[in-house]
């Protein structure tokens, strides 16, 4: 029998969330997610864990150290978190619905920089910061079900 006490459960004091849209279809939902998290790694490398490897020693890359939190909200609390995230200066991705239309970076990258700030239609917004100030963000959003 093992006498050994099981280790404490990982707390993070930081927060990863993506915040969606309520009224997109299910593809989109998908899509949106993994395009803006995908963003978070490369400029904020310490959500990054080690990598993994199997029991035959085959390998995986890594991924996040920690749990993402999806939420979901009408447009006008994606619209507000996003003034959130910008005012606490937190690292951000955003997804607009411009994006569906395009199929490449630099014409993502295009359709974004042509709107103003104040105008992007968001459909997703990611953040990741201390707990505390990502919950203020998406403040007035539901879990994802």
């Amino acid at each position: 029998m093992d006498t050994e006490a099981s280790p404490e459960p990982i707390r993070f004091d930081t927060k990863i969330a993506v915040l969606l849209r309520a009224d997109l279809e299910p593809w989109q939902r998908l899509n949106v997610t993994s395009f803006l998290v995908s963003g978070l790694g490369t400029q904020v490398p310490e959500v990054i864990g080690e990598p993994y490897e199997d029991a035959d020693g085959v390998p995986y890359l890594p991924m996040f150290r920690q749990p993402v939190m999806v939420f979901e909200a009408a447009k006008e609390t994606l619209t507000t978190a996003h003034a959130r995230a910008l005012s606490r200066a937190l690292p951000r991705a955003v997804f607009t619905s411009d994006l569906f239309a395009t199929g490449n970076d630099r014409d993502n990258r295009a359709a974004v920089r042509a709107v103003p700030t104040a105008d992007l239609d968001l459909v997703g917004l990611a953040v990741y910061g201390p707990r505390n100030a990502v919950d203020k963000v998406v403040k007035g959003a539901r879990m994802h079900p």
